[in-house]
């Protein structure tokens, strides 16, 4: 949610995944999962996520509009089977297929005219429970830190936001409650935990419910199961969906979080100006000399790879003359 100059205690996207994966764990155990893929997932679901998140991805979509697009989902499988090339016998890493159809599933059916690379992945059968739990505890993630760094920061107020959000307001209430004289900074904290607390248990009751009514006994049931499984109540649901709305207004379209969008907006545009203009600008691996892959692909590759902090290094070197390069 914050650009990582603004100061440490805010969360990243490395922090992020190492949330969804505690998230995911917690889930996995108490339905009998495999955790060990859930973990793969949530760890690597994020991967092909540009600087500045969703809204660098924005960027590199319209840029990209004309050769198929971009998505950080297609990006990760793009990571993990094609630009990592660390060993001598195979490019991507070796990560089992399972894994690699989570990726490409997670965030839901595959799409073969959008997606044809990920043909592979049995795109007419459902996900395992496993990459299907990959977006519900992201969402879960991320609802839970941007209010709490939202809270941090001062753009939320902790009242109007209880009395806005049944979710929060409940939990709020009862940590008041149950820890009276209590600092507010403490009592948010707990009204936090509570609050994902409540969301994580519903998802595991939610989905236990729906794997128990669908008689599904096996990887194979799930796979041939004509709707996804996992999710959470429809009470629940819709709490979430409130808090997502008050999110939406009253911290992504507030005026600080604007002007740091439109700064990063207009930054990424003139990286890829300038890197399509000129592509020797680029690292050699990225200037796409053999014409293996198209020039804005290989941009976006290159883009998609920086973090917050490096798209800003790279900002000045390329337009700032007093900058060593």
């Amino acid at each position: 949610m914050f650009v990582n100059h603004e100061g440490d205690h805010f969360r990243t996207r490395l922090t992020h995944s190492i949330e969804v994966s505690q998230i995911g764990r917690t889930v996995g155990r108490a339905l009998g999962l495999n955790e060990d893929l859930i973990e793969s997932l949530a760890l690597c679901h994020d991967l092909g996520h540009t600087p500045f998140g969703h809204l660098g991805e924005e960027v590199l979509n319209r840029k990209l509009e004309e050769v198929g697009g971009f998505s950080h989902n297609r990006q990760t499988l793009r990571i993990v089977e094609n630009l990592e090339r660390r060993y001598p016998g195979f490019d991507g890493l070796n990560l089992t297929w399972e894994v690699r159809e989570g990726i490409a599933k997670h965030s839901g059916a595959i799409d073969i005219l959008k997606e044809p690379e990920a043909a592979e992945y049995d795109p007419e059968r459902q996900p395992p429970l496993e990459a299907q739990l990959i977006d519900l505890v992201d969402e879960t993630a991320y609802n839970h830190h941007d209010v709490d760094d939202g809270l941090a920061a001062g753009i939320l107020d902790v009242e109007r936001l209880a009395s806005a959000v049944p979710l929060f307001g409940d939990a709020w209430e009862q940590a008041r409650s149950r820890f009276p004289g209590t600092s507010q900074r403490r009592c948010r904290s707990e009204a936090l935990r509570r609050m994902i607390d409540t969301m994580v248990s519903d998802l595991i009751a939610e989905t236990g419910r729906r794997i128990e009514a669908a008689g599904v006994e096996s990887v194979d049931d799930v796979r041939k199961h004509p709707h996804l499984l996992a999710g959470m109540s429809r009470s629940v649901a819709e709490q979430n969906k409130a808090l997502k709305g008050y999110l939406h207004e009253h911290l992504y379209r507030h005026y600080r979080i604007e002007r740091m969008m439109d700064k990063a907006r207009r930054l990424l545009r003139a990286l890829f100006e300038r890197y399509s203009d000129n592509p020797r600008l680029m690292p050699t691996e990225y200037q796409n000399l053999d014409g293996s892959d198209l020039l804005p692909i290989r941009i976006a590759d290159y883009i998609a790879g920086m973090t917050d902090r490096y798209a800003n290094e790279e900002y000045k070197r390329l337009y700032d003359p007093t900058v060593r390069v």
